[in-house]
């Protein structure tokens, strides 16, 4: 079952224990980092690395929340609204 936070650490911590990165998509940025997402394995050819700071700023001030699934081995993850997370 698919669980959803906020919390920084706990989004980051999830993401760097998987083998991922922060990530936006390329030329989607403007004055912040654009649409994000989590990169794992090889760089996509269509995804920019970003840093954590950069992509939480976007994503606080875009109003999400990760949701993902807490196994050990899985790399389910979905940015969506605040809202649609609160209503889970």
């Amino acid at each position: 079952m698919a669980e959803s936070t906020t919390d920084h650490d706990a989004i980051r911590r999830w993401v760097e224990n998987r083998g991922g990165r922060p990530a936006s998509v390329m030329g989607t940025g403007g004055d912040d980092a654009g649409i994000l997402r989590i990169d794992f394995g090889e760089p996509e050819q269509n995804l920019e690395q970003v840093d954590w700071d950069e992509w939480f700023e976007t994503f606080d001030r875009s109003g999400l929340a990760f949701l993902y699934e807490d196994e050990p081995n899985s790399r389910f993850n979905k940015l969506v609204s605040r809202e649609t997370a609160e209503q889970r």
